[in-house]
Formats: C-alpha cells, structure tokens, sequence
C-alpha cells in the first residue's frame, strides 16, 4: 500500500506541476533598454548640469559653495539647497546684485534661464564634517 500512495502523490505533483506552471515568452534583453534610457536621461541631463556646476564654482565665493549644492534643473530654473538661513541670505544678495545674471549668460547653452534658493540639507545633520549625501528623496 505504500507504494501506491507514494506513486499516487507523484502523479498528484505531476499534475499540479502541469496545470499550475504558465508557459511564458522569452523577455527582451535589458541591457539594450537601459543603455537607451542611460542615454536619454540620465546623460543629457548630466552634461547641462556639469556645466552649470563648473560655471556655478567659478562665479561663486569659495565660502559659499561649501554650503550649497545643486538640486535640481527644471524647465530652465536651476534649484540651490543652502544649508543655513545665514548662507541663502548672503547667496541671495550675491544673485540679486549680478551674479544670477551672469550665471544665465554664461549657462544660456545649458538651458539656464532662472536660480532659485531653497533652504535645505544635502547631508545628514550628525555629521557635518563629513557631509555624506542622504538619499531620501
């Protein structure tokens, strides 16, 4: 009797195996698809953000880059995060008397047409002195 119960199980196995498995296509490859997204998002959007940063460390005081980072670029308004109210006022008086002007002149081709300051951390608050990025968003 236990021979029987045991083929019994496997043809019970066998034939759930059978009903539950679905037969799927062959995926795409994804390595074509990620170079392509790589390619129209992630690169264009480096090369104008490089820019603006290398345009951004030169015209601003060395004081002050150390206490901004850039956020982001959208639709031609580049956004700062400034982490103390002290620092965006300052960065803010910079903008106002000339600085945003020749940051737009000389990022035209990066598509460059506004900054905008906003108060915020680019790194964990306990450890200032390393500013490791945070990744939160």
């Amino acid at each position: 009797m236990i021979p029987f119960a045991s083929q019994r199980q496997d043809a019970d196995f066998r034939r759930v195996t059978r009903v539950k498995t679905i037969d799927r296509a062959p995926a795409a490859a994804l390595g074509p698809e990620m170079v392509t997204f790589f390619k129209q998002s992630v690169q264009k959007r480096q090369t104008k953000l490089s820019k603006i940063g290398e345009c951004f460390a030169m015209l601003v005081p060395e004081m002050l880059l150390d206490h901004c980072a850039l956020d982001s670029l959208s639709r031609g308004t580049l956004t700062v995060l400034v982490d103390s109210a002290s620092h965006l006022y300052e960065l803010k008086q910079l903008l106002l008397a000339g600085l945003e002007k020749q940051l737009t002149m000389s990022c035209r081709s990066a598509g460059l047409k506004k900054v905008v300051l906003k108060p915020g951390r680019w790194y964990e608050e306990r450890d200032q002195a390393d500013r490791k990025l945070r990744f939160d968003k």
